[in-house]
């Protein structure tokens, strides 16, 4: 099996500490942040950042539908890391000042464990692309969020 990575990143007009504090909201902003292909939104515990345990279906792709289960920690400022307890991925959110005043970069990265075979060359080629449209959506709609000021 093959580490298989997605990531994708966006500057937005906002300050980083604003923009983390939507990213840890995950009982208010994060739920509206979230597109179609996310499912299921629920937060089991906690609610703000470290300590938050959510769950949520994906559809990863037409045929696949990822049932996630996440631990939330923060191991570094603007950093938050997803850890799915049903699977091997492990999704990063890190959030730097931007190349302007009062602006963020947003930085996605989520990685796991593909398949072997023809099925994991298939996942290695096409599913990080996938991935990564997904979350350019999710940071588009934090972008919208944050930039007019709620």
């Amino acid at each position: 099996m093959a580490q298989v990575e997605a990531t994708t990143q966006r500057e937005i007009a906002a300050g980083p500490d604003e923009v983390f504090d939507a990213l840890a909201d995950y009982s208010g902003t994060r739920a509206e942040l979230l597109p179609a292909p996310f499912s299921e939104y629920e937060v089991r515990e906690g609610g703000d950042g470290e300590g938050t345990l959510v769950h949520w279906k994906l559809q990863a792709t037409s045929k696949r539908v990822r049932d996630c289960l996440l631990d939330v920690t923060e191991p570094a400022d603007g950093e938050l890391v997803e850890t799915d307890r049903n699977s091997s991925m492990v999704t990063t959110w890190r959030v730097t000042p931007g190349s302007r005043e009062k602006t963020a970069r947003v930085t996605v990265t989520t990685v796991w464990n593909g398949a072997g075979g023809i099925g994991g060359f298939f996942e290695r080629t096409f599913a990080p692309k996938g991935l990564a449209r997904i979350y350019d959506d999710v940071l588009q709609r934090l972008a919208a969020k944050t930039e007019q000021g709620g």
